[in-house]
């Protein structure tokens, strides 16, 4: 393995918090897309392409959506929150960053991850009060950047 290249795996099971590497939140906040794969109450997974934006203060993973998307009504239908996770690559460094994930409609929270998703990619559409936020509570982390 190259000397330069970190592996990262972050386990948060006695909710530890994830603080990730300089090269690792580098990396995270390049424009990069990734995939959201959620696990459905069936055991299926659920992947689509998605921007994502890390919050290391709150320890989420913020995905913007609209009411009517596949993983919004997927997540809105569940009863408790269901497994994600949000991976990344580009080349040889990628991260998975895992947890559970929910879906608001909460004014603050959809303002605060759209907010985050313009600093990160760029402004997006005006879903108005169709918008929705993802929300995944990280749990462990692998990776290597």
């Amino acid at each position: 393995m190259d000397g330069d290249v970190r592996r990262l795996i972050y386990r948060n099971l006695n909710m530890k918090r994830i603080e990730l590497s300089p090269e690792m939140t580098q990396f995270v906040t390049e424009r990069h897309l990734a995939s959201l794969t959620i696990v459905t109450p069936k055991g299926r997974p659920h992947v689509t392409p998605v921007g994502f934006t890390w919050d290391e203060e709150r320890q989420l993973v913020r995905v913007i959506t609209w009411a009517g998307s596949t993983k919004a009504k997927i997540l809105d239908k569940a009863e408790n929150p269901l497994r994600a996770a949000v991976s990344q690559v580009d080349g040889g460094r990628w991260v998975t960053l895992e947890g559970s994930a929910v879906v608001t409609a909460d004014k603050e929270r959809c303002r605060e991850g759209t907010s985050r998703y313009a600093h990160r990619y760029s402004e997006p559409k005006n879903r108005g009060a169709d918008r929705r936020v993802i929300e995944v509570t990280i749990e462990r982390v692998m990776g290597r950047a």
